[in-house]
Protein backbone atom coordinates (compact mmCIF):
# COMPACT_ATOMS: atom_id res chain seq x y z
CA UNK A 1 0.00 0.00 0.00
CA UNK A 2 1.23 3.43 -0.60
CA UNK A 3 2.72 5.61 1.91
CA UNK A 4 0.09 8.19 3.12
CA UNK A 5 1.24 11.96 1.80
CA UNK A 6 4.22 12.98 4.25
CA UNK A 7 4.32 16.34 5.72
CA UNK A 8 7.11 18.35 4.51
CA UNK A 9 9.79 21.07 5.70
CA UNK A 10 8.60 23.94 6.03
CA UNK A 11 10.40 27.31 4.90
CA UNK A 12 11.23 30.22 7.15
CA UNK A 13 8.88 33.28 6.99
CA UNK A 14 10.37 36.69 5.40
CA UNK A 15 11.71 39.68 6.93
CA UNK A 16 11.28 43.06 5.74
CA UNK A 17 14.74 44.32 3.67
CA UNK A 18 14.39 40.21 2.30
CA UNK A 19 15.62 39.21 -1.62
CA UNK A 20 12.86 37.59 -3.23
CA UNK A 21 13.74 36.35 -6.47
CA UNK A 22 11.29 36.74 -9.52
CA UNK A 23 11.49 33.53 -12.14
CA UNK A 24 9.57 32.68 -15.03
CA UNK A 25 9.53 28.45 -15.47
CA UNK A 26 6.49 28.66 -17.65
CA UNK A 27 4.97 30.85 -20.54
CA UNK A 28 6.39 34.11 -21.50
CA UNK A 29 6.02 37.24 -19.00
CA UNK A 30 4.93 40.70 -20.91
CA UNK A 31 6.77 43.51 -19.11
CA UNK A 32 4.45 46.07 -18.75
CA UNK A 33 2.37 43.57 -15.83
CA UNK A 34 5.79 42.60 -14.47
CA UNK A 35 6.96 46.10 -13.44
CA UNK A 36 4.38 47.04 -11.58
CA UNK A 37 4.24 43.62 -9.52
CA UNK A 38 7.80 44.42 -8.95
CA UNK A 39 7.25 47.76 -7.49
CA UNK A 40 4.07 46.12 -4.88
CA UNK A 41 6.71 43.63 -3.42
CA UNK A 42 9.14 46.68 -3.24
CA UNK A 43 6.20 48.33 -1.12
CA UNK A 44 6.40 45.45 1.24
CA UNK A 45 9.39 46.53 1.69
CA UNK A 46 10.75 43.48 -0.30
CA UNK A 47 14.04 43.48 -2.63
CA UNK A 48 12.87 41.61 -5.72
CA UNK A 49 15.23 40.45 -7.93
CA UNK A 50 14.61 39.28 -11.50
CA UNK A 51 16.29 36.20 -12.69
CA UNK A 52 18.37 36.66 -15.95
CA UNK A 53 15.75 34.67 -18.45
CA UNK A 54 12.16 35.93 -16.98
CA UNK A 55 11.64 38.42 -20.07
CA UNK A 56 12.69 35.75 -22.73
CA UNK A 57 10.23 34.60 -24.64
CA UNK A 58 11.77 31.06 -27.01
CA UNK A 59 13.59 31.89 -30.30
CA UNK A 60 10.79 29.23 -32.16
CA UNK A 61 7.56 28.50 -29.51
CA UNK A 62 6.19 31.10 -28.83
CA UNK A 63 4.14 30.19 -25.60
CA UNK A 64 7.37 29.65 -23.71
CA UNK A 65 9.33 32.37 -21.68
CA UNK A 66 12.80 31.37 -23.69
CA UNK A 67 14.80 27.85 -23.62
CA UNK A 68 13.54 24.80 -21.50
CA UNK A 69 17.27 24.70 -19.95
CA UNK A 70 17.50 29.04 -19.34
CA UNK A 71 14.14 28.50 -17.38
CA UNK A 72 15.22 25.51 -15.31
CA UNK A 73 18.56 27.50 -14.73
CA UNK A 74 16.83 30.55 -13.33
CA UNK A 75 14.82 28.48 -10.87
CA UNK A 76 17.82 26.82 -10.05
CA UNK A 77 19.99 29.25 -9.30
CA UNK A 78 17.29 31.63 -7.33
CA UNK A 79 16.21 29.05 -4.93
CA UNK A 80 19.60 27.89 -4.15
CA UNK A 81 21.31 31.33 -4.15
CA UNK A 82 21.85 31.90 -0.21
CA UNK A 83 21.02 35.50 -0.55
CA UNK A 84 17.32 35.00 -1.84
CA UNK A 85 14.66 34.38 0.59
CA UNK A 86 12.13 32.96 -1.42
CA UNK A 87 10.82 32.64 -5.01
CA UNK A 88 7.95 33.60 -6.76
CA UNK A 89 7.05 32.66 -10.49
CA UNK A 90 6.63 35.67 -13.13
CA UNK A 91 2.95 34.04 -14.30
CA UNK A 92 1.82 30.10 -15.00
CA UNK A 93 1.01 29.33 -18.79
CA UNK A 94 2.42 26.65 -19.79
CA UNK A 95 5.83 25.31 -20.01
CA UNK A 96 6.77 23.61 -16.34
CA UNK A 97 6.40 20.33 -17.82
CA UNK A 98 9.53 20.81 -20.30
CA UNK A 99 11.54 22.66 -16.99
CA UNK A 100 10.72 20.28 -14.50
CA UNK A 101 13.29 17.66 -15.39
CA UNK A 102 16.32 20.13 -16.08
CA UNK A 103 15.91 21.63 -12.43
CA UNK A 104 18.55 20.42 -10.07
CA UNK A 105 16.38 18.99 -7.45
CA UNK A 106 19.28 17.69 -5.24
CA UNK A 107 20.75 20.93 -5.16
CA UNK A 108 17.41 22.38 -3.86
CA UNK A 109 16.88 19.86 -1.84
CA UNK A 110 20.35 20.80 -0.36
CA UNK A 111 19.75 24.63 -0.15
CA UNK A 112 16.85 24.08 2.41
CA UNK A 113 13.80 25.20 2.26
CA UNK A 114 12.40 28.55 1.15
CA UNK A 115 9.10 30.08 0.19
CA UNK A 116 7.91 29.10 -3.76
CA UNK A 117 4.97 30.91 -4.39
CA UNK A 118 2.61 29.97 -7.71
CA UNK A 119 -0.21 28.23 -9.06
CA UNK A 120 -1.37 27.42 -12.25
CA UNK A 121 1.55 25.38 -14.63
CA UNK A 122 3.27 26.33 -11.51
CA UNK A 123 1.04 22.43 -9.80
CA UNK A 124 3.86 20.51 -11.90
CA UNK A 125 6.89 22.31 -9.31
CA UNK A 126 5.13 22.20 -6.82
CA UNK A 127 4.87 18.45 -7.17
CA UNK A 128 8.57 18.26 -7.74
CA UNK A 129 9.06 20.27 -4.85
CA UNK A 130 7.01 17.92 -2.45
CA UNK A 131 8.48 14.93 -4.19
CA UNK A 132 12.33 15.76 -5.07
CA UNK A 133 12.97 18.19 -2.58
CA UNK A 134 10.99 17.42 0.43
CA UNK A 135 9.92 20.82 0.76
CA UNK A 136 6.12 22.99 1.49
CA UNK A 137 5.55 25.28 -0.74
CA UNK A 138 2.64 28.14 -1.21
CA UNK A 139 -0.61 28.05 -3.67
CA UNK A 140 -0.34 31.84 -4.18
CA UNK A 141 -0.53 34.21 -6.66
CA UNK A 142 1.85 35.30 -9.35
CA UNK A 143 3.87 38.35 -9.82
CA UNK A 144 2.79 39.62 -13.06
CA UNK A 145 -0.99 38.34 -13.27
CA UNK A 146 -3.80 40.67 -13.03
CA UNK A 147 -5.19 39.38 -9.36
CA UNK A 148 -1.75 39.89 -7.79
CA UNK A 149 -1.57 43.66 -9.93
CA UNK A 150 -5.72 44.51 -9.24
CA UNK A 151 -6.85 42.59 -5.93
CA UNK A 152 -5.72 43.95 -2.82
CA UNK A 153 -7.62 41.11 -0.92
CA UNK A 154 -5.37 38.79 -3.08
CA UNK A 155 -2.34 40.39 -2.32
CA UNK A 156 -2.87 40.82 1.44
CA UNK A 157 -3.47 36.88 1.76
CA UNK A 158 0.44 36.19 0.45
CA UNK A 159 1.72 39.03 2.45
CA UNK A 160 -0.10 37.85 6.22
CA UNK A 161 0.73 34.52 4.77
CA UNK A 162 4.84 35.11 3.75
CA UNK A 163 5.22 37.58 6.83
CA UNK A 164 2.65 36.73 9.70
CA UNK A 165 1.59 32.99 9.12
CA UNK A 166 0.47 31.91 12.42
CA UNK A 167 -2.37 34.61 11.88
CA UNK A 168 -3.64 32.38 8.70
CA UNK A 169 -4.36 29.07 10.43
CA UNK A 170 -7.60 28.89 8.19
CA UNK A 171 -6.65 29.92 4.24
CA UNK A 172 -9.72 28.37 3.21
CA UNK A 173 -12.95 28.58 3.71
CA UNK A 174 -16.45 27.54 1.59
CA UNK A 175 -19.35 24.76 2.17
CA UNK A 176 -20.14 21.28 1.98
CA UNK A 177 -20.36 19.48 -0.97
CA UNK A 178 -19.88 16.00 1.29
CA UNK A 179 -20.32 16.53 4.73
CA UNK A 180 -17.29 15.22 7.08
CA UNK A 181 -14.59 15.47 8.77
CA UNK A 182 -10.48 14.52 8.20
CA UNK A 183 -6.97 15.42 8.52
CA UNK A 184 -3.84 14.91 6.36
CA UNK A 185 -1.14 16.75 4.52
CA UNK A 186 -2.20 19.17 2.64
CA UNK A 187 -1.15 18.85 -1.66
CA UNK A 188 -2.88 19.53 -5.30
CA UNK A 189 -3.24 22.35 -7.24
CA UNK A 190 -4.72 22.60 -11.10
CA UNK A 191 -6.30 19.56 -11.58
CA UNK A 192 -5.24 19.26 -15.57
CA UNK A 193 -1.72 19.11 -14.69
CA UNK A 194 -1.94 16.76 -11.94
CA UNK A 195 -3.58 14.23 -14.23
CA UNK A 196 -0.89 14.82 -16.44
CA UNK A 197 2.10 13.95 -14.18
CA UNK A 198 0.44 10.48 -13.95
CA UNK A 199 3.45 7.64 -15.18
CA UNK A 200 6.06 10.33 -14.91
CA UNK A 201 9.30 10.04 -13.68
CA UNK A 202 8.81 10.86 -9.94
CA UNK A 203 5.48 11.23 -9.96
CA UNK A 204 3.72 11.09 -6.41
CA UNK A 205 2.16 7.75 -6.39
CA UNK A 206 -0.96 8.73 -5.07
CA UNK A 207 -3.09 11.10 -3.28
CA UNK A 208 -3.73 8.55 -0.28
CA UNK A 209 -3.85 10.08 3.29
CA UNK A 210 -3.72 13.65 1.76
CA UNK A 211 -6.14 16.34 1.85
CA UNK A 212 -6.08 17.45 -1.73
CA UNK A 213 -7.11 21.21 -3.36
CA UNK A 214 -8.11 21.15 -6.71
CA UNK A 215 -9.34 24.29 -9.06
CA UNK A 216 -8.95 24.48 -12.78
CA UNK A 217 -9.77 27.30 -15.55
CA UNK A 218 -11.18 26.59 -19.03
CA UNK A 219 -12.22 23.50 -18.82
CA UNK A 220 -15.22 22.57 -20.02
CA UNK A 221 -17.39 20.01 -17.83
CA UNK A 222 -17.01 16.89 -19.88
CA UNK A 223 -13.09 17.35 -20.20
CA UNK A 224 -13.33 17.84 -16.26
CA UNK A 225 -15.24 14.56 -16.33
CA UNK A 226 -12.24 13.08 -18.06
CA UNK A 227 -9.57 14.33 -16.04
CA UNK A 228 -11.55 13.22 -13.29
CA UNK A 229 -11.91 9.95 -14.59
CA UNK A 230 -8.35 9.16 -15.35
CA UNK A 231 -7.61 10.18 -11.67
CA UNK A 232 -10.13 7.67 -10.39
CA UNK A 233 -9.13 4.89 -12.82
CA UNK A 234 -5.22 5.10 -12.62
CA UNK A 235 -5.97 4.50 -8.13
CA UNK A 236 -4.29 8.14 -8.14
CA UNK A 237 -6.97 9.11 -5.89
CA UNK A 238 -7.19 5.57 -3.87
CA UNK A 239 -7.33 6.76 0.40
CA UNK A 240 -7.41 10.12 -0.11
CA UNK A 241 -8.41 11.39 3.33
CA UNK A 242 -10.66 14.73 2.20
CA UNK A 243 -10.87 17.09 -0.70
CA UNK A 244 -11.09 20.78 -1.02
CA UNK A 245 -12.81 22.20 -4.33
CA UNK A 246 -11.55 25.76 -5.41
CA UNK A 247 -12.65 27.88 -8.76
CA UNK A 248 -13.31 27.26 -11.71
CA UNK A 249 -12.98 30.16 -14.01
CA UNK A 250 -14.42 29.48 -17.47
CA UNK A 251 -15.19 26.16 -17.06
CA UNK A 252 -19.02 26.50 -17.58
CA UNK A 253 -21.77 26.73 -15.65
CA UNK A 254 -20.90 26.29 -12.32
CA UNK A 255 -24.17 23.78 -11.95
CA UNK A 256 -22.93 22.05 -14.39
CA UNK A 257 -19.39 21.68 -13.06
CA UNK A 258 -20.89 21.04 -9.75
CA UNK A 259 -23.00 18.33 -10.96
CA UNK A 260 -19.33 16.56 -12.53
CA UNK A 261 -17.80 17.39 -9.42
CA UNK A 262 -20.13 15.67 -7.08
CA UNK A 263 -20.74 12.42 -9.57
CA UNK A 264 -16.63 11.97 -9.69
CA UNK A 265 -15.59 12.78 -6.07
CA UNK A 266 -19.12 12.32 -4.15
CA UNK A 267 -18.50 7.84 -4.28
CA UNK A 268 -14.98 8.13 -2.64
CA UNK A 269 -16.71 8.65 0.95
CA UNK A 270 -14.89 11.40 2.21
CA UNK A 271 -15.17 14.97 2.92
CA UNK A 272 -15.13 17.82 0.12
CA UNK A 273 -15.47 21.00 0.41
CA UNK A 274 -16.34 23.70 -2.47
CA UNK A 275 -15.87 27.28 -3.68
CA UNK A 276 -12.94 27.58 -1.32
CA UNK A 277 -12.04 30.53 -3.70
CA UNK A 278 -8.26 29.75 -4.46
CA UNK A 279 -7.02 29.11 -7.91
CA UNK A 280 -7.64 31.25 -11.02
CA UNK A 281 -10.73 33.84 -9.92
CA UNK A 282 -9.27 37.40 -8.97
CA UNK A 283 -10.01 36.93 -5.42
CA UNK A 284 -8.05 34.18 -4.36
CA UNK A 285 -6.51 33.07 -1.23
CA UNK A 286 -3.02 31.68 -0.82
CA UNK A 287 -2.56 28.39 0.02
CA UNK A 288 0.36 25.93 1.71
CA UNK A 289 0.93 22.35 0.51
CA UNK A 290 2.37 20.20 1.93
CA UNK A 291 1.38 21.34 5.82
CA UNK A 292 -0.61 18.68 7.78
CA UNK A 293 -4.35 20.18 8.33
CA UNK A 294 -7.74 19.68 9.57
CA UNK A 295 -10.49 19.64 7.13
CA UNK A 296 -13.82 20.18 8.38
CA UNK A 297 -16.98 20.12 5.80
CA UNK A 298 -19.72 20.65 7.90
CA UNK A 299 -18.09 24.14 9.13
CA UNK A 300 -16.47 24.44 5.59
CA UNK A 301 -13.09 25.11 6.76
CA UNK A 302 -9.48 24.08 5.96
CA UNK A 303 -7.72 24.53 8.93
CA UNK A 304 -3.82 24.22 9.06
CA UNK A 305 -1.98 22.69 12.09
CA UNK A 306 0.68 24.85 12.58
CA UNK A 307 1.48 27.94 10.44
CA UNK A 308 2.90 27.49 6.60
CA UNK A 309 5.87 29.12 7.21
CA UNK A 310 8.20 28.79 10.98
Amino acid sequence: MTAAVPELARPPRLRPGDRIAVVAPCGPVPEDRLLPGLDLLRAWDLEPVVAPHVLDVHPEIGHLAGTDRDRARDLTEAYTDPSVAAVICARGGYGAQRTVDLVDWPAIRAAGPKPFVGYSDATVLHEAFAVRAGHATLHGPMVATAAFLTEPRTRESLRATLFEPEAVRTPATGSALVPGRAAGVTLGGCVSLLAAELATPHARPSARGGLLLLEDVGEEPYRLDRILTQLLRSGWLDGVAGIVLGSWEECGPYGEVRAVLADRLGGLGVPVVEEAGFGHRATAPTVPLGVPAVLDADAGTLTLDVPALT
